[in-house]
C-alpha cells in the first residue's frame, strides 16, 4: 500500500529530530527517525493493525516503540495518509484539525 503525508507532517518530524539532536545526540535522532520510517512501513503493509483513535472511525494510531511518538492515519483508497507524528504528551487535540485532503 501507498502512503502520503499532510505537508506539516515534516514539521513534525523536523521538530522531534532537532530535540534529539539538541538533548540527546545524533545517534539517537537518527534512532528515531529510523524507527519512525520503519512503523509507516509496517503500517504501510498492514494497514489495519493499528488500532482506531478513540473517538474517531477513520483515523488509526501507531506508536513507536522505543519513543514515546505515535503518528495518526487515515486508509483511503489504497493509501494511508499521515495527518500527524506527535509525542505522546502532547495534547490530544495537535494535528487534529488538518484537513486530510488528498
Amino acid at each position: 500500500m501507498n502512503y502520503r503525508y499532510h505537508r506539516l507532517v515534516q514539521r513534525d518530524v523536523n521538530d522531534a529530530v532537532a530535540y534529539y539532536e539538541e538533548h540527546a545526540s545524533d545517534a539517537v535522532a537518527d534512532g528515531f527517525f529510523e524507527e519512525l520510517l520503519a512503523a509507516i512501513e509496517e503500517a504501510a503493509e498492514n494497514p489495519t493493525r493499528h488500532h482506531f483513535l478513540a473517538g474517531s472511525k477513520k483515523l488509526r494510531r501507531a506508536n513507536l516503540k522505543r519513543f514515546p511518538f505515535h503518528f495518526l492515519y487515515e486508509i483511503r483508497s489504497g493509501t494511508i495518509y499521515i495527518v500527524v507524528v506527535r509525542h505522546h504528551r502532547r495534547h490530544p487535540r495537535f494535528g487534529m484539525r488538518r484537513k486530510r485532503s488528498g
